[in-house]
């Protein structure tokens, strides 16, 4: 089954209102039918199978864009609107992309070589407008063909395309609804960009069960998001870890604040520290807290730890998710029975990607028989419930997003003057993780040896969540024998 129709096979005809907000408003039915007159568009004018860049905030234009792309039989390449200009140009090169929607907002001559460029939605097809929905032909759809790729920082500091087929987010959409027991009476706050599975995944589940979601694309205004939470009677909340640290610590009212409607939060991209969770539930006993584990490779979730459970496993990952299986490996790959011992963390179910974009070696090093290795150091204890202890990759996550170290030390390193740098993740109360650049230098009096010089190149050319926040200078470069660095 096609996505699209899936998620709107029963909600798509309400009148009921999907986006709620004082700027955008939009009802199921105007959502369903915008999005199909857009892909009859696609089909009729560009065919199918066609990776198709979408770069836009959270809006009604995403929403029509991203649904329509994929029912139209075209794959979707929902993009960071800030990403610099060397990743768009690998990313657009890698999927071969050609045509691409882009907000109005965004519009600027960094587009010029994308042959096809919408800043708005089309308001005329090309042809008949009464066409049936058996253009689409449905019943020969195929539900592993790819539905979207989402891009995520690899290890070399290159995205990697994570290609996410039909079956995949039908299959974690389902498992999602059912652990969070979501209703058509569900009103979800989205701070998380469409962007990012996870918050893909809070759309796909609001639109599946005829819920309603509200955006907010400014969580650092606090008070936004708490009139918003009240105003529209939110019973969800989604956030990474900053997101709770902030509204904890930086907030002078949320810990007070009452929220009748609120009925639970989920947490996920990235480890909230037992001490943010317990002031959290401390302060607002009455609202569920779901910790929650996964992955872009994994469609978004694995695992959840329920609300009771709580107290009793802080600082677990919880279980599987309906419909997938965890395991711990050692070295050689056996599954590892004893609790407490550390393996890798592994999954499998229907929700485990296709794989990268044309990169079958790494897909064959992350998904082997089916089993998703995580890449995540973890035990399980005698209930069965899983711990994260390490990560085995590199990879920095800031504010729940994922961060390649190599691509901001390229930068850096290509200032005269510096020797070597390293950036490397260190704890921050807001963000969880922050950046910190460890720059050696040929000479410690260099007028260029300036911390604020360097966060100002670094916002140049980087996205603003990629600026070191902390930048150490020295004259000296460690190595050992064999030239690697020891520090």
């Amino acid at each position: 089954m096609n996505v699209f129709d899936y998620l709107l096979r029963e909600s798509g005809f309400l009148y009921k209102k999907f986006l709620l907000g004082n700027r955008e408003e939009l009802s199921f039915s105007e959502l369903y039918h915008e999005s199909l007159r857009l892909a009859r568009f696609l089909r009729e004018t560009h065919g199918q199978n066609n990776n198709i860049l979408l770069v836009s905030p959270n809006s009604s234009f995403f929403l029509v864009a991203y649904l329509a792309i994929m029912k139209s039989g075209n794959v979707c390449v929902p993009l960071n609107p800030s990403i610099e200009d060397n990743n768009l140009n690998f990313v657009a090169e890698l999927c071969d992309s050609k045509i691409a929607f882009i907000s109005s907002s965004l519009q600027h001559t960094k587009w010029d070589f994308i042959e096809k460029v919408y800043y708005a939605i089309p308001e005329t097809i090309n042809g008949n407008n009464k066409l049936s929905l058996n253009l689409f032909d449905e019943d020969k759809f195929d539900e592993n063909r790819l539905a979207e790729i989402i891009f995520t920082s690899g290890s070399t500091g290159e995205p990697k395309g994570v290609m996410i087929t039909h079956k995949n987010i039908i299959a974690n959409t389902d498992s999602i609804i059912k652990y969070l027991h979501l209703t058509g009476d569900d009103v979800m706050e989205i701070v998380l960009p469409f962007y990012y599975c996870y918050g893909l995944s809070l759309l796909h589940t609001h639109m599946k069960v005829g819920g309603s979601i509200v955006f907010n694309n400014n969580f650092m205004f606090l008070g936004s998001v708490i009139n918003d939470l009240k105003k529209y009677e939110c019973t969800g909340f989604a956030g990474v870890p900053s997101h709770f640290q902030i509204l904890l610590r930086k907030s002078k009212s949320f810990k007070t604040e009452s929220f009748p409607s609120l009925r639970y939060v989920t947490q996920a991209g990235g480890k909230l520290h037992k001490a943010f969770i317990k002031e959290f539930t401390d302060h607002q006993p009455d609202i569920a807290f779901y910790v929650m584990y996964g992955q872009t490779e994994a469609t978004a979730r694995l695992s959840y730890l329920p609300p009771d459970k709580l107290e009793e496993k802080l600082g677990s990952l919880g279980k599987a998710i309906p419909g997938v299986v965890l395991d711990i490996i050692d070295d050689s790959g056996k599954s590892i029975q004893d609790p407490g011992i550390v393996g890798e963390l592994v999954a499998k179910g229907d929700n485990i990607m296709k794989g990268y974009l044309g990169d079958e070696e790494d897909t064959k090093k992350t998904v082997q028989d089916g089993w998703l290795h995580t890449g995540d150091l973890a035990y399980k204890d005698e209930e069965g419930y899983f711990y994260h202890t390490a990560r085995m990759k590199e990879i920095i996550k800031v504010g729940g997003r994922r961060i390649s170290p190599k691509e901001i030390e390229e930068v850096i390193v290509t200032i005269p003057g510096v020797v070597d740098c390293s950036i490397s993740g260190i704890y921050d109360d807001i963000l969880g993780e922050a950046l910190k650049a460890d720059i050696v230098v040929s000479d410690m009096n260099d007028e260029m040896v300036d911390e604020i010089f360097f966060k100002r190149l670094c916002a140049e050319k980087l996205a603003l969540e990629k600026v070191p926040q902390v930048i150490h200078f020295s004259n000296r470069l460690d190595i050992a024998p064999t030239g690697k660095k020891t520090k």
